[in-house]
């Protein structure tokens, strides 16, 4: 008697009585070849054997030191992190903030990312040649530090840190009015260094005589005059924070201190904060600003310098082709595109968009002045691409003085070491070897 098996519903449930033993999934054909032939020995499993674990088991021993944490830092960004970390909040914001909305400073930055690189490929590009000659003075990267005031308020190294890793790294090193070492001190500090000096120019002439002169002095080869701080920018964080200078020991900062104690130590520890320019001063910054600065200043004023200065002569703030045509016929010798970080005013042009048309202007004139660019800069790539695309030269702020909080010269030396091998690899990815081969054909913007 023949019985009559029905098909099995893969999807039935079962009960326990009715489940047979699972045989498995049917074998393949390459399964059943393989049983047949033998698997490899790198296919059959094995219980580990300690010499096969050992070299994957190599637990370092934690390391605290300021150098094995500056060793984690690959990028501008993560020194950034660290900066917040160690720095009060009232230093950091008035490093880390801009203007109003902060408008400016974020498109200035998101700028840099709305590009397009264009590599050529099968170049020779076994050696790298960073170096170039700016303003009649050879730099071995094409990027200087730009004037920070109030440097030792964000580590006590300050500005001291600061030219002395710009002369190590064979770069400029621009010391601001409001710094708070002395033109003789960075000097003495960066003997054989390129020592530039900023100048605000005040209400006052005599006193801005007196600080061209003591620059010439200290063997300063370039003036560097910002022409965009007629009044002070709103810079909301600094209000928010109370920002004084020097900082008050309130109740928030005393609550603030107890996180970050490493950088009340230096600060309370070390000489109190005088300017390379100015006498000891308390207050606001802004009303600091708006005392000082000179809301009357015109080209007449910018011929007087020429007159005066007789090493090079650069107008730092230009943010418009005009202006930068005006400076350069009243005698400048080179130009600085800067919004000054984004913290004059928002929603200000942003340099590298203006680029690309101050360049061929200065061109159409036959116009030998050099090109500098700032603001929003934070990697090797974005300095790549503002030389691409026409700037002669760059200059860091914030990028370094993240470095600066982050762990002070070490931190500085670290930074300027990120910017070189980001430089390093993107030219090499471009296939160009060298500074001057660098065309706006490298690079295209995708929006604006």
């Amino acid at each position: 008697m023949t019985q009559t098996v029905p098909p099995r519903n893969p999807e039935a449930p079962t009960t326990p009585a009715a489940t047979a033993p699972d045989p498995g999934p049917p074998a393949s054909g390459h399964d059943t070849a393989a049983a047949a032939r033998g698997l490899p020995a790198a296919l059959k499993r094995r219980v580990p054997k300690y010499a096969d674990l050992a070299p994957l088991m190599q637990f370092k021993k934690p390391e605290f030191s300021r150098a094995a944490r500056l060793r984690r830092a690959s990028t501008i960004w993560d020194l950034r992190d660290m900066a917040k970390r160690r720095t009060p909040q009232a230093p950091f914001d008035y490093t880390d903030g801009a203007a109003e909305a902060e408008i400016s400073l974020r498109r200035a930055r998101q700028a840099f990312l709305d590009i397009e690189f264009r590599p050529g490929v099968l170049r020779d590009v076994s050696s790298i040649d960073l170096s170039t000659d700016i303003l009649g003075g050879p730099s071995r990267l094409p990027v200087g530090i730009a004037p920070t005031g109030f440097t030792r308020m964000m580590q006590s190294e300050g500005e001291y840190a600061g030219s002395q890793a710009a002369e190590a790294a064979g770069i400029p090193y621009t010391l601001s009015t409001m710094g708070t070492a002395s033109l003789e001190d960075v000097a003495a500090a960066a003997p054989t260094g390129r020592n530039w000096f900023q100048l605000y120019l005040w209400t006052d002439r005599d006193r801005s005589l007196e600080l061209i002169q003591r620059a010439a002095a200290a063997g300063n080869d370039t003036l560097m005059v910002t022409v965009d701080t007629a009044v002070a920018g709103a810079r909301l964080r600094d209000v928010r924070n109370g920002m004084t200078i020097p900082p008050a020991l309130t109740l928030k900062t005393v609550l603030d201190a107890s996180y970050r104690p490493a950088w009340w130590f230096n600060f309370l520890t070390h000489e109190p904060l005088t300017f390379a320019s100015l006498s000891r001063y308390t207050g606001t910054v802004a009303d600091l600003i708006n005392s000082m600065f000179d809301p009357t200043l015109t080209y007449a004023d910018l011929d007087w310098l020429r007159e005066t200065w007789k090493g090079k002569l650069v107008v730092k703030g230009i943010q418009t082709v005009d202006d930068a045509r005006k400076v350069v016929d009243h005698g400048a010798d080179g130009i600085v595109l800067s919004n000054h970080g984004g913290r004059q005013l928002d929603r200000a042009p942003i340099p590298f968009h203006l680029l690309p048309e101050v360049s061929a202007a200065l061109k159409a004139d036959h116009s030998d002045a050099a090109i500098l660019l700032d603001t929003g800069i934070m990697s090797g790539a974005d300095i790549i691409a503002a030389l691409a695309l026409g700037a002669d030269f760059t200059l860091i702020g914030r990028a370094y003085l993240y470095g600066l909080m982050a762990g002070g010269r070490d931190g500085v030396d670290h930074a300027l070491h990120i910017l070189e091998k980001d430089m390093q690899r993107t030219m090499a990815l471009l296939g160009v070897s060298r500074v001057a081969d660098l065309t706006p054909e490298h690079v295209r913007i995708l929006r604006t």
